[in-house]
């Protein structure tokens, strides 16, 4: 089950999903030759010269995988998208075919199921050098750890098998785990944690997403490079790193569980998909940099409503940035899904929008935001419905992903 999504909807419809749940584009010298096609778009489909916006647009099927719930690629790497599957492992789709053999199998580390397992996985600024990624997953004792790994150095397909722990966050329940991993504009490495679980951010005194010695609730930022003995540093430039009783790492916090976020690859905005309680859905929006030191309201507000039962007076209930999009419940929302602001020329209908959708809903949507506001949201014209509708993702050319935790994974292409 994804983030923050009753179980009472959601176990039935996944119960059978959870029992199963390049170096700058170069080739690989000791390719696969067991691979299995994907089902991909005819030639004609994809040689289209000069695509309008009048084309609309249409998903495109890259294959069926196991619980996926991430795609990603390297910088750089035109050839290869990686899919990440809940269970443990790691996909890679090479010039349109998927491999037989995982990039990356920690099916025995991890412990998959609701939402607990494998959920993301970036890659450095400098993959193709430092053949350096990390991935973010729930392990054996249900804490998520954000883990380094290395490429191999003889393939491009493989991944090495130790890895070296970068961070622990310790959630008090199974769920709001969060899991995102993102670097971005500034090279850093963004961490997305979700509260610690159960209703109303319950503990602690106040919760966890509005403690700044907690960092549970929060988007964090490290450099993830061991550093004099560290695991990794924290930047200096960090919001609240002077601050006494405040946990360097934080970035932006009062978030109740930030499952997806992205950065527009051409501006640099962020952009936040914080999963609801029992009413609202929200997108939050920031310009470039303009993240730092947030706050954005969970638990005193959930959305721009306040929560039942939460003092008035608590921090947080004044002082913090209202959401650029609400989605309520009663349209048939249930855990929102965030996407990105698609940069694909390839896709003109989608031209600086930001696409996203609800695990429940389905429906994909594109919308234009700004700090505080939202214009044009509507759905996505021509493009059928997406059942449990679990991420999107984005490849190093910018065309844009999403993915079915019932197995299917779709790229937007012109209509």
């Amino acid at each position: 089950m994804l983030p923050g999504v009753p179980r009472v909807i959601l176990a039935p419809a996944l119960a059978a999903a959870l029992l199963v749940l390049v170096a700058c584009g170069s080739d690989d010298s000791s390719a696969e030759t067991d691979t299995a096609p994907a089902q991909t778009a005819s030639a004609a489909e994809t040689t289209r010269a000069k695509p309008s916006a009048a084309d609309g647009v249409k998903l495109l099927s890259v294959g069926t995988f196991k619980s996926p719930v991430y795609v990603t690629a390297p910088p750089g790497d035109t050839r290869r998208i990686f899919v990440v599957e809940q269970d443990g492992t790691i996909r890679v789709v090479r010039g349109g075919k998927r491999l037989s053999r995982p990039f990356l199998d920690l099916r025995s580390k991890v412990v998959a199921g609701g939402e607990q397992g494998l959920l993301s996985m970036a890659f450095a600024p400098d993959y193709a050098r430092t053949r350096r990624f990390y991935v973010n997953y729930t392990d054996r004792s249900g804490t998520q750890s954000v883990v380094e790994f290395r490429r191999s150095k003889a393939s491009h397909d493989r991944a090495l098998t130790s890895g070296r722990l970068v961070l622990r966050y310790d959630g008090e329940e199974s769920n709001h785990n969060g899991g995102l991993l993102v670097f971005g504009p500034d090279r850093l490495l963004y961490i997305g944690t979700g509260d610690g679980g159960g209703a109303n951010d319950q503990h602690g005194t106040r919760g966890n997403a509005q403690d700044l010695g907690s960092l549970l609730g929060k988007l964090l930022r490290v450099d993830p490079r061991a550093s004099g003995g560290r695991p990794y540093s924290v930047p200096a430039s960090n919001p609240f790193v002077s601050r006494d009783g405040a946990r360097g790492e934080i970035y932006s916090y009062g978030l109740r569980n930030p499952w997806r976020f992205s950065f527009d690859r051409s501006t640099g905005d962020l952009t936040i998909g914080d999963v609801g309680q029992g009413l609202i859905e929200e997108i939050d929006f920031a310009a470039k940099g303009g993240a730092s030191g947030v706050n954005y309201g969970w638990r005193p507000f959930e959305g721009s409503r306040r929560t039942p039962g939460i003092n008035r007076s608590e921090a947080g209930a004044i002082d913090h940035v209202q959401p650029a999009l609400e989605l309520t419940h009663d349209d048939g929302n249930c855990s929102v899904t965030g996407g990105y602001v698609v940069r694909d020329r390839g896709v003109p209908a989608l031209d600086g929008r930001y696409v996203y959708g609800d695990f429940c809903k389905g429906q994909l949507r594109s919308v234009k935001l700004s700090a505080g506001s939202a214009s044009g949201d509507t759905a996505v014209a021509g493009v059928k419905k997406v059942e449990q509708l679990s991420s999107f993702g984005e490849d190093a050319r910018g065309r844009v992903y999403v993915t079915s935790l019932s197995g299917p994974v779709y790229r937007f292409a012109a209509g």
